[in-house]
């Protein structure tokens, strides 16, 4: 069909994209266009539910976890998480005070089209719409040195993804930076092998202590490269509580570390309990004979994201 395609042409007023090849004849395809300003707008709405509104799977773990608990203490404190969470949710009020950096996750189908606008401006003036109209707090500032603060937390980390078919995916995840300061990136050995990956997670988490607010959630990317792994580990921690990794063997491990992690005892606000993960999820990527990239991205408990399909 693309044979001979010497450069883009121009759309047609039905959304046809043409092609003039070498013979000087056109050739075109459907492509489905969606309007900068409606994406503006999702991101906008995904921006305030987000940060309003905890996903089903996480409140049935915590409340899980609180059945399990035998003492008060972390009882009490998982209460008070769901609670929080429940008034959050009916108020309208973010469940926390950090309402986080805006990373979002685009999956761009290849046959889709945008107009009207960058796509990247777009999901900028989303955000800004957003945390103004939700009232969430602004915490970005333009330069990491400089520190000067850009008042609607904008810009956002965009994660684009090209798939197939034709729609538009998106993923807002806002992430507070108590737990994304405790995640981490090593470079191990292949030599250092699989215990080795496990070790360096559990090590993380606990280092990470009470910090990133557990219990947490332990998003980890192994394999790829450095940045692969970190992309990956964030990912991770957009799957589904109880959803385990298709693969057998990295399945087996997620439920071996969620048992080590919750053996460390640190538990919820890190004042003891069973209950330090909800979960461990790992993504796997090939990578290259010499390394054996492992990032851990820890979610706290009120790890979020909102999305919706265009």
């Amino acid at each position: 069909m693309y044979e001979n395609i010497d450069f883009i042409s121009d759309f047609n007023q039905h959304g046809v994209l043409f092609f003039k090849n070498s013979t000087g004849r056109k050739s075109g395809m459907n492509l489905r266009q969606i309007k900068a300003e409606a994406i503006a707008k999702e991101i906008a709405r995904l921006s305030i539910e987000a940060n309003t509104a905890l996903g089903w799977d996480v409140r049935e773990a915590i409340a899980c976890f609180k059945e399990k608990e035998k003492s008060e203490t972390p009882r009490s404190i998982l209460g008070m998480i769901l609670e929080n969470a429940d008034l959050a949710y009916e108020k309208k009020l973010p469940i926390c005070q950090d309402t986080g950096m805006a990373v979002v996750f685009v999956y761009l189908g290849q046959e889709v089209c945008i107009t009207g606008g960058s796509i990247e401006e777009a999901i900028f003036s989303g955000v800004r719409e957003g945390y103004s109209k939700g009232y969430l707090r602004k915490s970005v500032v333009r330069d990491p040195i400089d520190r000067v603060n850009t008042n609607d937390n904008a810009p956002a980390v965009i994660h684009y993804f090209i798939v197939p078919g034709d729609e538009l995916r998106i993923i807002v995840a806002p992430k507070g930076f108590g737990s994304e300061n405790m995640s981490a990136v090593k470079m191990l050995k292949p030599s250092d092998g699989i215990e080795g990956v496990k070790d360096f997670i559990v090590e993380t988490v606990k280092l990470a202590d009470a910090n990133p607010c557990p219990p947490i959630i332990a998003g980890v990317g192994v394999g790829g490269t450095m940045e692969k792994a970190a992309i990956m580990s964030k990912t991770a921690l957009l799957r589904r509580i109880g959803e385990r990794n298709p693969d057998k063997m990295w399945a087996e491990v997620e439920e071996e570390l969620l048992g080590r992690i919750n053996s460390l005892g640190i538990g919820p606000a890190g004042l003891g309990g069973l209950a330090t993960a909800l979960a461990v999820h790992i993504e796997a990527f090939a990578t290259h004979i010499a390394g054996l990239p492992v990032a851990v991205n820890i979610g706290c408990h009120a790890t979020r994201h909102s999305e919706v399909t265009l």
